[in-house]
């Protein structure tokens, strides 16, 4: 069994298809959240979305906000001036497609999604061993996938030593899980891992494995969009160094 994971698209639809196509035939789509946000395709990426089949989709916080349940002030200037964009041009079906999705973590089998964190789904960022520690004790199942920090890793507990480790997962090859674990596929539409390629994953939860992949796209594509938008200069070189 073939599920796609991704997080973090951020209406950068070009990296989207470049993902899907990348990705091929699969049986499920688990998007942990960020439709909107930065880019220049809000409504291009979550109609794509809306139109997975098995699909199970969480809300990330640019989500949240552009759906006014959180003040445009919780973001920094140009994340805030993106959303504001966001608000004025996205459809009301698609703002509708959003209200729909759950904020609070979702359990499917094995695996408990959320956002940001099991503790703080919308906000708290897992980014070292210590806020993984902290986050071991707020879910149940043997594996958490998360989005949010843009960085493509995971965080695997060894429970005999009682010790986390941070690893950066080598791509393209199949990691079977062994051990409890929360797992990033990163960012589909603007990395930070210095990496500017697409980033997603593949999960089996049959052979229980995880492959961390990157798809390359245009990134030169994109940025004259953002910039066409009349979007923060920020958001499109960003995207041409993955930070």
């Amino acid at each position: 069994m073939r599920i796609l994971v991704m997080s973090d698209i951020h209406a950068n639809y070009t990296a989207l298809e470049a993902v899907l196509n990348d990705a091929g035939q699969v049986d499920e789509t688990w998007c942990l959240g960020d439709l909107v946000g930065y880019g220049p395709d809000p409504n291009a990426c979550v109609e794509e979305i809306r139109e997975r089949p098995m699909l199970t989709c969480m809300l990330g916080n640019h989500d949240v906000a552009v759906i006014g349940r959180m003040p445009f002030e919780s973001f920094n200037g140009d994340a805030r001036r993106s959303l504001v964009w966001h608000e004025r041009v996205l459809s009301a079906s698609n703002a509708d497609f959003l209200r729909s999705l759950p904020e609070n973590p979702k359990v499917r089998g094995d695996v408990t999604m959320a956002h940001g964190s099991p503790r703080d789904p919308v906000w708290e960022y897992i980014i070292n061993t210590l806020s993984a520690r902290l986050n071991f004790d707020f879910f149940d199942t043997t594996w958490c996938f998360v989005g949010h920090s843009h960085i493509q890793c995971m965080f695997i507990l060894d429970r005999e030593r009682d010790r986390i480790t941070l690893e950066a997962p080598r791509l393209g090859e199949a990691i079977s899980l062994t051990n409890r674990a929360i797992l990033n596929p990163g960012s589909v539409g603007q990395p930070r891992d210095r990496d500017p390629r697409a980033a997603y994953a593949i999960f089996d939860p049959e052979a229980k494995t995880w492959e961390a992949r990157r798809a390359a796209y245009n990134v030169a594509e994109v940025q004259e969009r953002i910039r066409e938008a009349r979007l923060p200069e920020k958001h499109a070189v960003r995207l041409a160094e993955g930070w």
